[in-house]
């Protein structure tokens, strides 16, 4: 993580700061907070202490955070006047990945709100997705995936958000090329609560109705199972088709130039020369 923050991040001494002085961190990648979480942490501050301080930095007549807003709202609901906290010089920049950290540290973002956080590197500080996984500590297929969401339909979008949706959901909706049949699907997905597996039976449903297949998709049971587990490790459309003579293909679909290296890197364990390019 530090090879990847400015270095003007320094540790400072914890001191007590007016909540009212502390505006929230305007690169936040969350933006919603449970009620009934915030109250449960705000009972376990008042039972056991604020056992880590909030970190913000000096922004002229006020303070802005930098990492610790379901801290900072929880000792507000408490009342508290003033919150144990650490003053650190920090960039746009570190502003946002110590937010992204963080909260992927603590499982708070849903993974809209992760890909949008990444996105955001992306676009404003041309940050490549190497380096964005570097940063965060995750691997860059992961970040691939995750900026993938970002291609689907709005409506699709806001199911992820709100929980109806999982991201396993919504990567196989990105098989559906048209936006209003995904859109459609989706929709039928959150209310009658259809698997993951179930979406990608009819996104292949709707595939098939566009055009013929030349070889059929394989219906041996075993190779059926290999078929899912190819689709679950590579996170896309994977089929498998059997020709005369124990003979077949394996097809395994891709969205664009990342994603291809994205798949490249999960085959071959190597990253993709194009990288950075």
């Amino acid at each position: 993580l530090g090879d990847y923050l400015e270095p003007d991040l320094q540790p400072g001494e914890v001191q007590k700061i007016r909540i009212g002085s502390i505006l929230p961190n305007p690169m936040q990648p969350r933006r919603s907070f449970v009620q009934a979480e915030l109250e449960e942490l705000a009972s376990s501050i008042e039972a056991n202490g604020l056992l880590q301080p909030i970190v913000v930095r000096a922004a002229a007549a006020h303070y802005e955070l930098i990492a610790g807003e379901r801290r900072l709202r929880a000792v507000g609901i408490l009342g508290w006047d003033e919150v144990p906290s650490i003053v650190r010089e920090a960039s746009d920049k570190t502003l946002l990945v110590l937010a992204l950290v963080e909260n992927l540290q603590r499982e708070a973002l849903n993974p809209l709100e992760e890909a949008e956080g990444y996105a955001s590197l992306s676009e404003q500080f041309d940050m490549k997705q190497a380096d964005i996984a570097a940063a965060v500590g995750k691997n860059r297929s992961t970040v691939a995936n995750l900026l993938r969401l970002l291609k689907l339909p709005v409506s699709v979008r806001r199911l992820v958000e709100d929980g109806s949706l999982s991201a396993g959901h919504a990567r196989a909706l990105l098989a559906v090329d048209d936006a209003l049949r995904a859109a459609e699907l989706g929709q039928q997905a959150a209310k009658e609560g259809w698997s993951v597996r179930e979406i990608e039976r009819r996104v292949a449903g709707t595939s098939k109705k566009k055009r013929k297949r030349k070889r059929r998709a394989t219906s041996d049971p075993m190779v059926k199972a290999f078929e899912s587990q190819l689709r679950d490790h590579f996170s896309t459309r994977v089929t498998i088709r059997e020709q005369v003579g124990r003979k077949g293909t394996i097809e395994i679909q891709y969205h664009g130039p990342e994603d291809f290296e994205r798949i490249y890197e999960l085959m071959t364990g190597q990253e993709s020369s194009r990288v950075g390019e």
